[in-house]
């Protein structure tokens, strides 16, 4: 059997390529997914496909149109979604993906540290699984493989 799972979270750290290596060293049947990980690529994919845009505004628009589509393209492939949740950076995009993920009755691994414990109690109540760090969510999903 082989994982599908999407990464949520923060794009700013390489969290997600230490999770893949970290995989990959177990040997874990998993194939990652997420979010345009070259930050750059991310803002500028709007204008890339529909042009210059007139301003700000509609830059950011057009690239979310084009980000939004991966997301949901990417999710609904997911047969998990892990929703990294940072202390460092604001977390506006992984509270949508996890409740995406949430809407399209996908499971979910919260991975945030005790500090934002209060914050997202709501959303952990909904996950399947809350935990502290990524390596713990890896080892849910070794669990699952066994």
């Amino acid at each position: 059997m082989e994982l599908i799972v999407y990464l949520a979270g923060q794009i700013h750290d390489d969290w997600r390529e230490k999770l893949r290596q970290s995989a990959e060293q177990r040997g874990l049947p998993i194939i990652f997914k997420g979010p345009q990980e070259d930050h750059d690529r991310s803002d500028d994919i709007g204008e890339v496909i529909k042009g210059k845009q007139p301003n700000a505004v509609f830059r950011d628009q057009a690239a979310s149109e084009f980000n939004n589509l991966r997301t949901r393209i990417w999710m609904q492939k997911a047969d998990v979604v892990i929703a990294l949740f940072g202390e460092k950076y604001r977390q506006w995009n992984t509270a949508m993906d996890a409740s995406i993920a949430l809407a399209m009755g996908k499971p979910l691994i919260l991975v945030r540290p005790e500090s934002l414990h209060h914050p997202l109690k709501e959303l952990a109540q909904r996950a399947q699984v809350v935990v502290e760090t990524p390596e713990q969510a890896l080892d849910a999903l070794a669990y699952v493989l066994e």
